[in-house]
């Protein structure tokens, strides 16, 4: 193969896909489905998911379904399916016409169900769940057979009609399909194909006191959709003998779905499960499901990420076949590299500090041209005001600057980005506190920039905004939430405490260019040696919020020169 023809390395998925077309299995077809449950918001790794099956389908020429695994009324709601929505449109998908849910099959699932009962495969147990869950054994030692299992056809039709139409208490009965107490894989120890649910459900109201399990629904819903390729996270692996146990009991499929296992997304110093964050948004450790904070995909759309970042970073993960934790720098790199080409950059002070320009005329104003995005030349310029007293911030000046600090100190000379070079001449301190309250300096007229004539050279420029026609606003600072890299890894304690105290800071009084009075919520912008910002969608006219997206700092880059 010459260097024309080569391709890049295919990953393992999409090797098993290719070798399918080139046997001509399922007439060439790919059709994928992501199947989210919908009992909570969607986190990064579902995001990893959703690129990955459309991904895959639109690679191939295919086609992706998304279906509601909605077999559980009391967890699910339209809130969560409506997010879920928003979310895969958000990222930059399209499931076309090709909404479905697993509610939309429940009248066919309960007739297979009943086939299996009438070919002695499947039984209805009466024994408590404890019992069930002690009868399976363990995975050295064989389980032991229910006292039910060889009722016989009539008896568990009966009962089974007598569970459906709801005459059985909650959890006095369940289906179980019959296979082998004494297989070496525990999910093909009788497992549990209904239980009763006597509660209404978001889409067939009250019709059914009976709710398939995930193992007796999923597969059957991937048959029904024409789905070839069906990929889920390593821990349904050891259920694919079940999955194809239970479709060769129900028919011959053409196309046949395929079972087929990744590694599911870990991420450092976050929780991936529902469950916990779930726990964070009723405990108020958090401020709900969009908090920029959580690893949900509404959290990272509110702190400022975009949809290409979140795509480029499943890319750069990858499809693996084993388990391992991803650094969240990668994430942060992502972001951080999208940003660069696309956020203009503004003046903004966090920690504000007057400067005076003591020579500069009182009551005048210039209007200065500055660059909005030297990584894009089509980006233009904008225009800033200059006046004679300036916001600085605190740690750019230092009374008794070292060698290497080339900020603002007694006798120092810096740039003012876009301006002029100013020289420090005096400051003044706050006798109580100590703190420094007023800066004191003078500039050279002739150090404008783009206009400078005098041939002064300094090394530092530093950030700006004008007192007179700055915008106060609102900063959230965000940190890592929790500060162990592996909360839920420790199984002596509650993942809680590890959450990080100092994860957010609110600033009520820094200072951004005027520019910014125009945001449009959720824009986004680098405030210059400070980071990559977003405005908050609670933001107003009167109370402009910013939330910080992600530092300048950048750590996985230094991770790979390593």
């Amino acid at each position: 193969m010459n260097k024309q023809e080569e391709r890049p390395s295919l990953n393992f998925l999409e090797a098993i896909i290719e070798e399918d077309i080139n046997n001509g299995k399922n007439g060439g077809v790919v059709h994928t489905r992501f199947p989210p449950e919908p009992n909570g918001y969607l986190h990064i790794g579902h995001a990893k998911s959703i690129c990955l099956n459309f991904g895959l389908a639109e690679k191939y020429g295919g086609k992706t379904n998304l279906r509601f695994d909605d077999t559980n009324p009391v967890t699910e709601s339209t809130e969560y399916i409506n997010a879920i929505k928003d979310d895969v449109r958000w990222l930059g998908f399209d499931w076309e016409d090709r909404e479905f849910y697993a509610s939309d099959y429940f009248d066919q699932l309960y007739e297979w169900a009943v086939k299996l009962i009438k070919e002695g495969k499947a039984y209805v147990d009466d024994s408590p769940v404890e019992d069930i869950r002690r009868m399976r054994g363990t995975p050295t030692q064989p389980g032991e057979e229910s006292p039910y299992r060889n009722r016989s056809v009539e008896e568990n039709l009966k009962l089974f009609e007598g569970m459906k139409n709801g005459d059985f208490d909650e959890g006095s009965r369940v289906l179980r399909a019959k296979i082998d107490m004494t297989s070496t894989n525990m999910q093909l120890r009788d497992p549990v194909m209904y239980r009763i649910l006597q509660k209404e459900h978001h889409r067939t109201g009250d019709k059914w006191k009976i709710y398939p399990n995930y193992d007796w629904a999923h597969g059957q819903s991937d048959a029904l959709e024409s789905i070839t390729h069906s990929m889920c996270t390593l821990e349904f692996e050891i259920h694919r003998p079940l999955y194809n146990w239970f479709l060769d009991q129900i028919g011959d499929f053409d196309p046949r779905p395929r079972q087929i296992e990744f590694a599911r997304l870990n991420l450092s110093y976050t929780v991936m499960s529902k469950r916990k964050l779930l726990e964070l948004v009723n405990g108020e450790y958090v401020n709900g499901w969009d908090d920029p904070r959580m690893p949900t995909i509404l959290g990272l759309r509110r702190r400022g990420y975009t949809p290409e970042s979140i795509r480029n970073f499943a890319e750069r993960v990858g499809v693996a076949k084993r388990d391992n934790v991803i650094d969240l720098s990668l994430l942060e790199f992502c972001i951080r590299e999208d940003l660069n080409k696309r956020a203009p950059r503004v003046m903004g002070v966090l920690a504000p500090v007057k400067l005076i320009i003591t020579n500069y005329p009182e009551g005048q104003t210039e209007e200065l041209e500055v660059e909005n995005n030297p990584e894009d030349p089509e980006s233009g310029n904008r225009i800033v005001p200059f006046s004679r007293e300036l916001y600085i911030e605190r740690d750019d000046f230092m009374e008794e600057p070292p060698k290497k600090f080339f900020r603002l100190g007694p006798g120092r000379e810096v740039r003012l980005k876009g301006a002029y070079i100013v020289q420090c001449e005096d400051f003044k301190k706050n006798e109580e506190t100590g703190e420094i309250e007023e800066i004191y300096c003078t500039y050279d007229p002739q150090t404008k920039s783009g206009e400078d004539t005098s041939g002064k050279k300094v090394k530092g420029t530093m950030h700006w905004v004008s007192a007179e026609h700055a915008q106060k606003v609102e900063v959230r600072i965000y940190d890592r939430l929790f500060s162990d890299p592996d909360p839920a890894g420790h199984k002596e304690k509650d993942f809680k405490e590890f959450l990080n105290p100092d994860s957010l800071q609110i600033i009520k009084d820094a200072y951004v260019e005027p520019s910014l009075k125009e945001a449009k919520h959720l824009e986004h912008f680098q405030f210059m040696r400070k980071g990559y910002y977003s405005l908050d969608p609670d933001s107003t006219a009167e109370h402009l919020i910013f939330n910080q997206t992600v530092t300048l700092r950048d750590t996985w880059a230094k991770i790979n020169k390593k």
